[in-house]
């Protein structure tokens, strides 16, 4: 068994560390602060390749592999977890649909913009009554002659209502299935359309610095070529999507989990109490051989489904399973990272107030930890 990265992938982590260092680290508080997504921060990850990763050549991506595009959103998510949510959804819930089902017209068409930074994104699943429970989705689309028209909402969708927002991935009810299902299709809708509205969405309690939408449908009529794929393929295709999604929120978690510990080191290291830095008390020092032991776990976990999606195998239980694990692995280590830091844990001055704070949404995004045990239980037989 070969536990090294290649040249590549040591590359890879160390030029996009020293990026994330340099450009994000010293604006990253005060954009979560004042809630304000930058243009030009995200410009500036297109630059370095961070869009398109695992996209060919033929489309303007780098076609790298996944475990290289893990390293890199793990290595935004060590500095800011805004940041590398621009990153993950872009990538895997943005771009990753129209690679993997778009038509030859639809990806020469989208993903050469997309895989530079110049433009997002969104795919819009989740609705006001259908979060967990995906099959309860009610926006509908009906075909009229050569158009589909669309009715509907959609919320706490990713990239949908910036400067840089191209369009959005929306799945739809059309129609039902033998069986008195609701058939699902996935439509590829640009902003501009007369009937969509996209609105931003404040007062977040974590990753201030995304951009996050509801969306609303109102009549809104598209080509009918516009259809992702075949005409009820939507529910797959939404399966699919998570499942490569479920990774990206592994390596914000295993990212920022890193973050968390680094700043906890460093705090305990430098701060003394009766005569010696804190680290030298088992208290604090348990602490963080705890962190450092789960975070060897929590890498090994991740990047083995990356290996398995990489070399064409199965690996949607081993990606539920990375993903709760380094989900809730950062909120561990956040939680002790504060309470190392004491009260000065509690001020926005510090880093780690910030990692607590944009740790919860990974417990729920991309599907929940409870779902994700759901998940696993099933593959496991119960």
């Amino acid at each position: 068994m070969d536990f090294d990265l290649s040249k590549q992938q040591e590359m890879i982590r160390k030029e996009v560390r020293k990026f994330a260092e340099k450009e994000i680290a010293p604006i990253a508080a005060d954009l979560d602060e004042t809630e304000t997504f930058s243009n030009d921060l995200t410009k500036k990850m297109g630059e370095i390749g961070l869009f398109g990763m695992f996209v060919s050549e033929k489309y303007g991506g780098q076609e790298l592999d996944y475990i290289s595009y893990i390293i890199a959103v793990e290595e935004v998510a060590r500095v800011d977890g805004s940041q590398a949510a621009t990153v993950a959804a872009a990538n895997s819930l943005g771009i990753g649909p129209i690679y993997y089902f778009g038509s030859e017209e639809q990806k020469k068409k989208y993903l050469p913009k997309l895989s530079t930074g110049k433009s997002l994104w969104g795919f819009g699943l989740t609705e006001p009554t259908a979060g967990s429970d995906a099959g309860g989705s009610k926006t509908n689309a009906v075909l009229d002659g050569n158009e589909w028209v669309i009715n509907g909402s959609k919320i706490f969708i990713t990239n949908a209502a910036c400067d840089l927002s191209l369009g959005v991935t929306v799945q739809a009810v059309t129609g039902k299935k033998p069986d008195g299902k609701n058939e699902y299709s996935c439509f590829l809708v640009e902003h501009g359309t007369p009937g969509l509205k996209a609105v931003p969405m404040h007062k977040k309690m974590m990753w201030r610095a995304s951009n996050t939408a509801e969306l609303y449908f109102d009549d809104v009529r598209i080509p009918k070529e516009n259809i992702l794929g075949e005409q009820g393929s939507g529910f797959h295709q939404m399966l699919q999507t998570l499942d490569g999604g479920r990774l990206s929120i592994g390596s914000m978690g295993l990212g920022g989990a890193q973050g968390a510990y680094e700043a906890a080191l460093k705090y305990a290291q430098n701060r003394e109490q009766f005569g010696k830095p804190i680290s030298k008390y088992q208290a604090i020092s348990f602490k963080l051989a705890d962190a450092a032991i789960e975070l060897e776990c929590a890498r090994n976990l991740l990047y083995k489904p990356c290996w398995l999606k990489d070399n064409n195998r199965n690996f949607q239980k081993e990606a539920a399973m990375a993903k709760v694990y380094c989900s809730e692995l950062m909120g561990r280590v956040a939680n002790n990272a504060v309470q190392i830091h004491g009260g000065y844990g509690l001020m926005k001055e510090y880093d780690v107030e910030r990692f607590f704070r944009d740790q919860k949404l990974l417990d729920i995004g991309e599907g929940t930890s409870e779902i994700q045990r759901m998940v696993i239980s099933r593959y496991i037989g119960c």
